[in-house]
């Protein structure tokens, strides 16, 4: 089963079963920050994550893209692919699953430097979850929604 999530703190549109969405908040003006240090938030949140998690990950590659698609552009993440969970022996020779974090939005929902960083390691964090499985329900219920 190849899954789509599109996920945020305030944002969030699922595409498996059911699709729902929240907007983003727009706090009327854009922070400041380079595509440069924007990944390297990206990548301080993926060092984050435990070594014995991130051992456990499997195919999967990580982006930061500036934009998502137009229909879409209060998104702050998105994972596509099989999660881990779903995997079975037929799972080979495929592309790699793939997480990207989008800039532009969380720069316009947040208010400050720390809500980036913190708005971008739960982002990060919720689309890995993805990768293992971990649907959203659960995410939100563990402040990862």
């Amino acid at each position: 089963m190849f899954v789509a999530h599109q996920c945020g703190r305030w944002a969030e549109r699922v595409r498996t079963r059911g699709d729902r969405l929240r907007v983003v908040r727009d706090n009327g003006r854009v922070l400041e920050m380079t595509r440069e240090e924007f990944e390297e938030l990206v990548a301080e949140a993926l060092d984050r994550i435990p070594p014995e998690l991130t051992r456990l990950m499997d195919n999967v590659a990580v982006f930061v893209e500036d934009e998502p698609a137009p229909g879409d552009p209060e998104l702050l993440g998105l994972y596509e692919g099989t999660p881990l969970t779903d995997r079975g022996e037929w799972y080979a020779g495929v592309l790699p699953d793939r997480i990207t974090i989008y800039r532009g939005p969380t720069l316009r929902m947040c208010e400050s430097r720390e809500e980036v960083v913190e708005e971008t390691e739960i982002t990060v964090v919720h689309e890995v979850a993805h990768h293992f499985g971990i649907d959203d329900e659960r995410l939100h219920a563990l402040g990862y929604g």
